[in-house]
Order: structure tokens, then sequence, then C-alpha cells
């Protein structure tokens, strides 16, 4: 019997809960979200898909976002805003040349966009946008409205005593031609190699300041001779008209 008292004696243990899964945070969620719909189209995936893949049950899930298309939505938006570049982060890259600015600029745009991150969201808009426009008019509000007036001002501070044009068109130019090629171009499936991105960027910034700026003024012996050929022109014109003049 002593065996027995010594048991009773013993203080009680709390009951042994049962293991359950983990809850994910709602970063959590929305990251593995945006991976399976991008691995498998918004229309072939199922919040069971997700569900699965993050370990959490679907009641959770509704909890939190009313339907699949609440759920894209957040995780692409999520997505776009940690992708985006800071714009004091561009402005940091500024100096005091022109072309290094905009190289470094360039760089620092074209380098986000073609991270794993900012293509998964390049494919992913692209593929979307057409049947939900607010996803693309969300990534330009947020995104490339801020850049654009960024790139526009740092080209009217840099250049604005230089030449006389739309700054907005301009930055919208270089946006395009700088950064829009490659990215669009790895999107599609085609690789792209660092060295050749480095010479697209550095021939892109180099193509559009020679675009924008107003031509060289000639060297002093390219004028003289612009001056030599201008004074040859009018001699035979003049001798033209001479030759043709009726004779007295």
């Amino acid at each position: 019997m002593e065996p027995a008292l010594e048991m009773r004696d013993r203080p009680a243990r709390p009951p042994r809960r049962k293991p359950g899964r983990p809850t994910l945070s709602n970063e959590a969620l929305l990251d593995k979200a945006l991976d399976i719909f991008l691995e498998m189209g918004f229309e072939r995936t199922s919040i069971d898909a997700i569900t699965a893949a993050a370990g959490m049950a679907k009641r959770t899930v509704y909890l939190r976002y009313e339907d699949k298309t609440a759920l894209f939505k957040a995780a692409l938006e999520r997505a776009i805003n940690e992708w985006i570049v800071p714009i004091a982060h561009l402005r940091a890259a500024e100096t005091p040349e022109v072309e290094e600015t905009l190289l470094r600029v360039g760089q620092i745009l074209l380098s986000n966009v073609m991270s794993p991150a900012g293509l998964r969201l390049l494919r992913i808009t692209n593929a979307e946008s057409a049947r939900m426009p607010e996803i693309g008019a969300y990534t330009c509000r947020i995104g490339t409205e801020p850049t654009l007036a960024y790139l526009a001002d740092m080209l009217r501070r840099k250049l604005g005593d230089r030449v006389a044009t739309d700054f907005d068109e301009a930055a919208l130019a270089f946006l395009h031609l700088v950064v829009g090629g490659p990215a669009t171009a790895t999107a599609w499936g085609v690789a792209l190699e660092g060295a050749a991105i480095e010479r697209h960027t550095q021939y892109c910034v180099r193509l559009f300041l020679n675009g924008l700026l107003p031509p060289a003024r000639p060297a002093p012996l390219e004028a003289e001779n612009q001056r030599l050929r201008a004074l040859l022109v009018d001699a035979m014109l003049e001798l033209s008209r001479l030759r043709e003049a009726p004779k007295p």
C-alpha cells in the first residue's frame, strides 16, 4: 500500500495538450500564397493548395480573407510594397555629374526589377492585370509614379538650365529605355549576363543624354570650316546668278 500512498501524495500533473499545427504569421501566409499563385496561376490555384503548402487550416485563412481574390490582392500588395526602391535610396546615389547619377540610378532600378522578387512580380502582374486592372493601377501608383516623379525632378535640377524639354516625358523615356528592355526580355525567359546588362545600361544612359542635351559647340577649326563652306556656297550662287544675267 505504501507505493499507492506515494502516488496519491504527488501533485497532479496538468493535462497534456494535443499537438496542433502552428499558425503562420499573416506575412508568411501571404508570401506562401504568392508562391503558389505564381506557380499555378490565379485560376488554377485553390485555397486548399495554399493551406496545404502553408500547413494552415482553411477556416483560419477564411477568417483573415473572405475569398481567394482578396488573398491574392493582399499577397500581391505586400510583395509590391516590399519590392519598391525607396526614393531616399535613389537620392542617396546622386553625384554632381548627371551621367554618373543616371548610371547609378539606372543600375539600382534595373537590379531591383531583375531580382527574383522583381521578376516574380513582373510575371504575375503581366499575367493577371488584364483581368484585374486594379493590380496594374496599384503597381503604377505605388511604384512607378513616385519613381517617375523623382526622375523628372532630378533631371530638372541637373539639366534645367541646359535644356528646354518636358522632364516628365524624359523621365518616362529613361525608364523605358534603360530598365524596360532587359526586364521584359528576362521575364520572357531570355537569360542576360551581368556584363551584357552593364553594357546596355551604360549605352542607353549615353544615348538618352545625347538625345536630351543640345549638340556641343563645334571646335574653332570646325567652326572656321563651316564659315568658309558658307562663303564658298554664296560665291558659287553669285557666280551662277551673274552667268544667267542678260548681257548688256
